[in-house]
């Protein structure tokens, strides 16, 4: 009988300050993992007490990620997936609203059997049972029969949301605390710190990072590897003092200085031995070190590019993390047609604005100076007006243009409009809730509410998540760029365009080139006369990663760069 592989954790802590990288660095050591033959999967778990991250506006946390089977999650699941081509379940994100939740319906229900609930032990025996849930991977349908067993992970990367001494990481921190204990060699923690330079004393300081790691030390965690977050390069001395400083290997002390660009961490962590100080630490043997042939392949295809394509990402959230995962296709595509990438981004409030405004002549000198426009996604009523004009000016003077979610939407309501003849044309979204449906006067909902949201009053969690198939039509363009007929892609919406209008929008050169089989919702329209004119319902984006880009996004920058 075939021996059971047993799973060890690595968990990923941070100190000193937040925004240091900690998913980065999670998803680097589950691609040099990758790269020695183990088979990883990487998990976060939030802090804060919302359920999921799907009703905080992009301000308060960046990008809202999905994944394929409908989790709301945080933006560095797509950076897992990216990095190391996974594909992450709701099992792979946490937050301690989701954990609270968990124990008061178990409360509810009686399986305490009467007693005191408390964050020790129970809190923290629900984070570790959230931890190891993915030791158990559950066995897909059919998969005993045919003799298939889902693989058990050899590692579990664990990352830790926030920064240590925030009073909601308490609870996990005992939970590792435990966990270490209760595992010995068979868990590891990783600890990312900043050492500032101060410039007027001319000195990197780590006194920060001693603070940090006796913090950590203090909820009875020693670290076992430390990394040290620097804008400048770290000498063995500063690393020597660090290692006797906070009670850490000197091998175990790595230096993760700022580089041009991400997808530089993986190989500046395997060139200082993280992986195989992480191996060394848990017991098992070294072995030699992976050439990264593809990783290293696709950054020497960055580096070397010398010309550039300059895309516009028209929307309403001036935060570069708002649309992390558009930028970054954006990017894998670029690298693979041998450019740079210029991304430029365009407030589709300024476009709408009159000409006497400030901001409002600049909006649209920046609009127009691009080789291609992404209509990019969003909720609600603000801005949709200036991705509508944007929509418009890529159509009326062939520029290509990939409509992303709502970015799809505004495509089918500025053609309607300025097309189709039908000026009041407009999504169900923008009117006011109160408005009555049926009456003489109402507008042309080419967007419109889906059956399946009609009655909907929460909004966590209930939109039309996740994968679905999209059935493509034979000879569009879509399908020619995929290659094949049948797709899956995740969605995140509540609206789509009305079928009613179906008929009408491809008697004037739109066309549904994509469709749900089951539901026959639109999935996708383009315009065949145009160069590159497409739009999806769904979001391509959150399956693009560094080895494998996505086909839209390959198509849509090769047009690019042929329109410059």
């Amino acid at each position: 009988m075939e021996k059971e592989s047993k799973t060890k954790y690595i968990f990923v802590t941070g100190g000193v300050v937040s925004s240091l990288g900690k998913g980065i660095i999670s998803a680097s050591i589950g691609k040099l993992l990758q790269a020695r033959g183990y088979n990883i999967t990487i998990q976060k778990f939030d802090p804060y007490i919302n359920i999921d991250p799907g009703t905080l506006n992009p301000y308060e946390h960046g990008e809202c990620y999905v994944t394929a089977d409908g989790m709301e999650t945080d933006l560095d699941l797509g950076h897992y997936e990216r990095f190391t081509g996974i594909q992450t379940t709701r099992a792979n994100s946490m937050t301690t609203g989701r954990i609270y939740k968990t124990v008061i319906d178990k409360e509810r229900r009686g399986d305490y059997l009467g007693k005191t609930i408390q964050v020790v032990p129970h809190i923290t025996d629900e984070i570790k049972r959230r931890i190891q849930f993915l030791s158990h991977p559950q066995v897909p349908e059919g998969a005993l029969h045919s003799g298939r067993r889902p693989a058990v992970p050899d590692f579990i990367i664990t990352e830790i949301g926030g920064t240590i001494g925030d009073i909601e990481s308490a609870p996990y921190l005992e939970a590792i605390r435990q966990m270490k204990w209760e595992l010995g060699r068979d868990a590891v923690c990783v600890h990312l710190t900043y050492v500032p330079y101060l410039k007027a004393a001319g000195e990197l300081k780590t006194k920060p990072t001693q603070h940090s790691v006796k913090e950590l030390q203090s909820n009875g965690i020693q670290p076992d590897i430390l990394i040290l977050r620097t804008e400048r390069h770290l000498d063995d001395h500063l690393r020597m003092k660090v290692a006797g400083f906070c009670n850490v290997d000197l091998e175990c002390v790595i230096q993760s200085e700022d580089l041009p660009s991400i997808y530089e961490v993986p190989v500046n962590m395997q060139r200082q031995g993280l992986d195989a100080a992480i191996l060394r630490k848990m017991g098992v043997p070294v072995g030699e070190t992976p050439r990264l042939g593809p990783w290293n392949r696709f950054l020497e295809l960055r580096n070397t590019a010398t010309d550039e394509v300059h895309i516009g990402l028209v929307g309403k959230y001036d935060l570069q993390d708002a649309y992390k995962s558009i930028s970054e296709s954006l990017s894998h595509a670029a690298t693979y047609h041998h450019r740079k990438i210029v991304l430029t981004f365009v407030n589709s409030e300024l476009l709408e604005q009159s000409p006497e405004t400030a901001g409002h002549a600049e909006a649209w000198e920046m609009l127009k100076a691009q080789d291609g426009l992404v209509i990019c996604p969003g909720f609600g009523q603000r801005g949709t007006e200036g991705k509508m004009l944007a929509a418009r000016y890529a159509r009326e003077h062939d520029v290509p243009c990939f409509g992303i979610c709502l970015g799809m939407q505004m495509m089918v309501i500025e053609f309607a409009r300025h097309v189709l003849g039908l000026a009041g044309a407009c999504s169900r979204e923008a009117v006011e809730a109160s408005f009555q449906s049926g009456g003489a006067d109402e507008p042309d909902f080419v967007i419109d509410l889906m059956d399946g949201q009609k009655g909907v009053s929460q909004k966590g969690g209930t939109m039309r998540l996740g994968a679905y198939d999209c059935q493509l039509e034979p000879d569009s363009r879509a399908a020619a760029i995929y290659g094949q007929s049948l797709v899956s892609e995740r969605h995140r919406h509540r609206y789509e365009f009305n079928n009613r209008y179906l008929a009408e929008f491809e008697s004037h050169g739109m066309k549904c080139s994509g469709r749900n089989p089951a539901a026959g919702l639109v999935e996708i329209v383009e315009i065949p006369a145009l160069r590159w004119y497409i739009g999806t319902q769904f979001h391509p984006e959150y399956q693009s990663t560094v080895l494998r880009p996505h086909p839209l996004f390959m198509d849509f920058v090769e047009h690019c760069i042929a329109s410059n």
